[in-house]
């Protein structure tokens, strides 16, 4: 899946809802001009999608493009608790998110505590909470779209692949190994490899390159610097070397770069 198609996709929430269903709760038969995206937390509801029955219970996530035939109700015996995002793109571009209509989905702890923060922002509706709600429902969709393109959700939310890639993040201009890493999240530098290759689809050395190469153009376009000075100011100690991983990530030469 490439998840670049979805970058320059902005999303508008305008309903979102902590949904706790009562017995006779249902959603009438209508034609959505949204997209229905909702994280089954409890119990146990029936949606029909385009005419198909499809049951919903805890641990299910629920995806339902726009333009679809929606109709559903609850289980009598075991009311359905869920938060419900209802959404449109800030375009005119109709892109569905690559999702099945139903997903066994077990919330990872970054993507409830995502939700929980967009729950208080909704909420409260303070003075700019619009932006604020839009950018954490991003970044939900972003996860989401980062797990469907891997193996499992389990292994992308292993805090210490996060601490890792965040020192790297903080530490990139600096002197950095596999070995030092491994110290700071007591793991062995051999495993600590695959680990992060399997969580990511990157090496330890692509990642650190890619922050690297990153910070590179982003000075070398804001002006000011040599190139010389930029590479040595992101962590590279030969000019050469670094030319040829920055021609290698980005297919232009740093000398190029804001011409």
């Amino acid at each position: 899946m490439d998840i670049e198609r979805y970058q320059n996709l902005i999303p508008n929430v305008f309903l979102f809802v902590d949904r706790r269903c009562f017995p006779d709760w249902e959603i009438i038969k209508q034609t959505i001009d949204f997209h229905d995206l909702t994280f089954v937390l409890e119990g146990r509801s029936y949606y029909y999608v385009n005419g198909e029955r499809l049951t919903v219970e805890a641990g299910d996530m629920l995806y339902i493009a726009e333009g679809s035939l929606r109709e559903a109700h609850t289980c009598k015996e075991s009311p359905m608790h869920s938060y419900a995002f209802n959404f449109q793109w800030m375009s005119d571009e109709k892109l569905n998110l690559p999702f099945d209509t139903v997903t066994k989905f077990p919330l990872t702890a970054e993507l409830q505590n995502y939700i929980r923060e967009f729950n208080h922002v909704w909420m409260s509706k303070q003075p700019g909470y619009a932006m604020q709600a839009r950018g954490l429902f991003q970044l939900i969709l972003h996860r989401l779209l980062t797990i469907a393109s891997h193996q499992s959700p389990q292994t992308l939310s292993d805090s210490r692949i996060a601490k890792v890639k965040n020192y790297i993040v903080d530490h990139y201009s600096e002197e950095i190994d596999i070995a030092h890493l491994a110290r700071l999240v007591n793991l062995n530098p051999v495993y600590l490899g695959k680990l992060f290759k399997l969580n990511t689809n990157r090496t330890f050395k692509e990642f650190l390159n890619d922050v690297r190469v990153n910070n590179a153009e982003m000075m070398l376009s804001a002006g000011g610097f040599t190139v010389s000075e930029v590479a040595e100011r992101c962590g590279f100690k030969d000019i050469s070397y670094f030319s040829n991983v920055f021609k290698g990530i980005k297919g232009y030469p740093p000398s190029h770069v804001g011409r």
